[in-house]
């Protein structure tokens, strides 16, 4: 996922923590100032639902105008193949490899 809260901040004419601080105190959103400084300095791990709609809020913004997905590179530098859920892709459960002697007897 790509952050964009200082795209939507930048929208507000907000261009400092602080301000984005002040911002969010005019709805009732009180963080400190070293998780807004988080917040805008890079993509924050976990974002508590009623956290991410308190700033919306403030900005005036939807959830779609901080957060835009990317795609997910996959090993190998190739992109990884989009599905709908329940689509068919290949096989469900893991398959057993046949390629070398099975063991039969548990190690001792």
């Amino acid at each position: 996922m790509k952050w964009n809260l200082r795209w939507a901040a930048a929208k507000r004419d907000i261009w400092r923590p602080v301000d984005l601080q002040a911002a969010f105190a005019k709805v009732g959103f009180t963080p400190s100032l070293s998780k807004v400084a988080a917040l805008w300095g890079g993509t924050p791990v976990t974002v508590r639902l009623e956290d991410l709609d308190k700033i919306c809020a403030a900005l005036g913004c939807t959830v779609a105008d901080l957060m835009e997905a990317e795609p997910v590179a996959a090993a190998g530098g190739q992109e990884e193949q989009e599905r709908a859920v329940g689509g068919e892709a290949g096989p469900v459960r893991p398959v057993p490899r046949r390629d070398g002697p099975r063991r039969l007897r548990p190690p001792n």
